[in-house]
């Protein structure tokens, strides 16, 4: 027992040694670890003594926090996927870890591969292939490119997305980029037949800062329909049918394809894992960014000359110029230059009865026969 207290009173006198150099270099001394020093206890401190210990004790504590503050792990936002949706990135803000956390690397199994997909790939992994996503980042920014010349020549341009989950991307695409959507069944024979399809359909006459001009009603019902001048498939493999109708007519297409599709379907291929929702909302909202930033190109550009990049549409008068004495809006008659566009919108069956009805009265007066209206 007398080794033992004769080591701790060692103890006590190196750690007595350490504090008394401590305390030297230190405004407030440190506590004792002497325990018989905790008895005695100086209760003479002035009361201003005891405010200068705590506002040196603070000044102390601010001193380590600036010289110890940007010690440890810094937590950086983390990645939020809903974003893609609210926020899309540009095509310049494009990466490979973008993509690769959005699973656009996946592939399927090799039995299914297309061998025409064999430059896309980059290798195998566990019996599944492997997209390069150098490759994909490549032909995403060539897509974005033709997307956002297509809107900046105020073209139309549809997104289509039938697969389940592929809804909400595909309409915020197309309304970042001004264009039309479809997320349920293509209906075949929209374009090749589209006359009889969608004949119904309205069609309103545009000025070159996309404002609706009104008085050519008359003269646009028995227009031909219009045609996308670019079609963004988002599932090819379920819209053969629409790729078709496009190719006969010489429409171009870009498309998501996957190692199990056919490059050949669409003109601007896309190689991407097609079954991730997360990363058909990253090509959709790129693709959706580049047409917003073609619109405001363009706008950009009619504002400052007064000209649309665009030709006039054939077949069309103004108001002012027609037989029955009407008169044209004071927007048309200011400027008899403006460049006009058509551009198809749903119309209600309330207002294609009006029209037939007030068509039936004209037609009635005139020819002494009506136009009957299919329910």
């Amino acid at each position: 027992s007398s080794d033992v207290e004769t080591s701790a009173e060692n103890s006590l006198k190196q750690l007595q040694a350490l504090e008394s150099q401590l305390n030297a270099h230190l405004h407030q001394p440190v506590p004792s670890l002497d325990p018989e020093a905790d008895a005695t206890v100086d209760t003479t401190t002035a009361p201003s003594q005891l405010v200068q210990s705590i506002a040196e004790q603070y000044h102390l504590h601010k001193q380590q926090q600036q010289l110890s503050g940007k010690l440890g792990s810094d937590i950086s936002p983390h990645y939020q996927p809903h974003t893609l949706l609210s926020n899309p990135p540009s095509p310049a803000d494009v990466t490979l870890e973008l993509l690769l956390a959005s699973e656009a690397h996946q592939g399927h199994a090799t039995s299914l591969w297309n061998p025409a997909n064999a430059r896309y790939i980059h290798g195998i992994r566990q019996g599944t292939h492997i997209i390069s996503l150098e490759v994909t980042a490549a032909h995403l920014r060539r897509a974005s490119k033709v997307v956002q010349q297509v809107c900046r020549n105020a073209g139309i341009v549809l997104f289509v997305g039938t697969r389940d989950g592929q809804d909400t991307a595909v309409v915020r695409a197309a309304q970042l980029a001004k264009g039309y959507h479809l997320f349920e069944r293509w209906i075949p024979g929209s374009i090749t037949n589209g006359q009889q399809i969608l004949g119904k359909c309205r069609t309103k006459v545009l000025n070159h800062l996309d404002e609706e001009v009104p008085g050519f009603e008359e003269q646009l019902f028995d227009r031909p329909v219009l045609r996308p001048d670019l079609v963004v498939c988002l599932n090819p493999l379920e819209n053969y049918v629409l790729l078709h109708e496009c190719a006969l007519n010489q429409i171009p297409t870009i498309g998501v394809i996957d190692t199990n599709a056919d490059p050949t379907w669409v003109t601007y291929p896309i190689p991407a894992n097609d079954d991730s929702l997360r990363c058909i909302q990253v090509i959709a909202g790129v693709l959706g960014r580049a047409g917003e930033t073609g619109q405001k190109q363009r706008l950009r550009h009619a504002d400052e000359t007064g000209e649309a990049v665009y030709p006039r549409a054939s077949g069309l008068t103004l108001p002012e110029q027609l037989d029955d004495g009407t008169t044209a809006p004071s927007e048309v008659q200011s400027d008899s230059n403006d460049v006009l566009s058509a551009k198809g919108d749903i119309v209600d069956e309330r207002e294609l009865a009006a029209k037939l009805e007030d068509a039936n009265n004209r037609d009635g007066r005139r020819h002494g026969h009506r136009i009957k209206a299919s329910s």
